[in-house]
């Protein structure tokens, strides 16, 4: 959907919506009652199991998966899996928009990419648990990767789909919140679960499997055989994803904030372990359980910021102040650990970063959907594209990390200094945005 000058928003399936018209919404789609409430719950569960399982893996598993194979090249070979993980993933996201956006079923559009891609995920996941190479671990993790964004980026979409514009801003605080709690759920779970790390692999792919065969049996999605399709022609399919930033430059400007931060914030989580390590001095067994600490530190943050801001800004009617502030907040927590390169600074980090992701996320979901470019019956793809912002960052964000430390002598100070400017910069990126306040 997108928002123009005078306030009118347009749904993704081609329907005019009226700004703030929700209970009396004659669009089918559009969702109202207990069963509005039932599907964004859902959303925000499934969407929890899937980042418990993201950030265990990434946050822990693999760090010392790949640190048990090589410890001397640890940060060059993490960096290697993470950035071929990101061009796959990159890959998938609007792929994935798209084709379910012309997908015709009596099942509808985006329940069976959420059933495919989430029995595929699990068990490339399984055969993780059994990996003990870096070649095997790379094949089966990029592979998996791409298969939950197969799944992830339709169930997003569903925001477009299902919810009125009025609605979407507790639709994206409770999507928000399920991400955020999930990231620190998994990464504290996963501090017990290394010790095994087979038991580890099985029951993550197990419970985001169960969760989505759940998901969709609880949220039926209406037959999308009625629904017009165009002719499918390759070229004006794959022209479909170039979005020009003159003649949408809201969605421009929002794709580069959206890249700035997510850019500066890779650059932390990615190498936590690590930090943890050479920055602050812990051993390996002190780091893995000092980083469920610092998580759990981080999910009283987002608990405290998340939903409320998501139902504040639908209130409010306002997305960009939430948005500007949350980032500012987020650079201002990497400048602890430069100030006091100890625990305590880590902790300080780890509670003001909380609280600006967390308002973030409850906020930005929303703002996305609010400049998608006219026409709304490509609502999965361009929101694909606007997840490509996040996607690049886990691309090349790894590797600019491994190029900071190679240069500055393994300073993380420096890290934290380039992660804290890309960051604030990205709240600058949001001011030129006309269609959202």
């Amino acid at each position: 959907m997108t928002a123009n000058g005078a306030g009118r928003v347009e749904p993704a399936d081609g329907h005019r919506q009226q700004r703030g018209a929700t209970a009396g919404s004659t669009d089918p789609l559009i969702l109202n009652g207990p069963r509005k409430w039932v599907l964004m719950g859902s959303i925000s569960f499934t969407l929890f199991i899937l980042y418990v399982l993201y950030a265990g893996i990434i946050k822990v598993f693999l760090p010392n998966q790949v640190a048990d194979i090589d410890p001397a090249n640890k940060i060059n070979n993490l960096a290697g899996i993470l950035a071929l993980m990101s061009i796959a993933t990159t890959i998938a996201t609007p792929l994935s928009g798209a084709l379910s956006d012309r997908l015709r079923t009596r099942w509808g559009r985006r329940a069976p990419f959420i059933a495919i891609g989430s029995l595929a995920a699990a068990l490339l996941t399984f055969g993780l648990s059994f990996a003990t190479t870096l070649m095997a671990i790379t094949i089966l993790w990029v592979m998996a990767a791409f298969c939950y964004n197969m799944m992830q980026v339709p169930m997003t979409t569903l925001i477009a789909d299902r919810f009125a514009p009025d609605d979407r801003g507790k639709a994206s605080g409770l999507l928000g919140a399920g991400q955020n709690i999930g990231t620190s759920v998994g990464v504290i779970v996963a501090g017990y679960l290394v010790v095994n790390l087979q038991l580890g692999y099985v029951l993550y792919g197990a419970a985001v499997l169960s969760c989505c065969i759940a998901f969709i049996l609880v949220n039926r999605e209406p037959s999308s055989l009625h629904m017009e399709r165009e002719p499918l022609r390759l070229g004006h399919f794959i022209r479909g994803f170039w979005i020009s930033p003159r003649e949408h430059p809201d969605f421009a400007w929002a794709f580069i904030s959206r890249f700035a931060l997510y850019m500066g914030f890779t650059l932390i989580t990615t190498y936590m372990l690590y930090i943890l390590q050479d920055y602050i001095g812990l051993s390996r067994s002190e780091a893995n359980a000092a980083i469920g600490r610092i998580f759990a530190i981080q999910l009283v943050g987002l608990l405290l910021s998340g939903v409320f801001s998501g139902f504040l800004s639908d209130r409010w009617g306002r997305r960009k102040p939430f948005v500007i502030q949350a980032t500012i907040l987020i650079a201002a927590a990497y400048a602890m650990p430069l100030l006091m390169p100890t625990m305590t600074g880590m902790y300080l980090y780890a509670g003001i970063v909380g609280i600006g992701y967390g308002a973030y996320t409850a906020v930005d979901m929303a703002l996305m959907t609010q400049v998608l470019p006219k026409g709304g019956k490509s609502a999965g793809k361009d929101l694909g594209i606007l997840i490509i912002a996040l996607n690049i960052p886990l691309i090349l964000g790894p590797v600019l990390a491994a190029l900071i430390l190679n240069i500055s002598g393994n300073s993380y100070a420096t890290l934290f200094t380039v992660a804290a400017t890309l960051v604030a910069f990205s709240a600058l990126l949001v001011l030129p945005i006309r269609s959202v306040r």
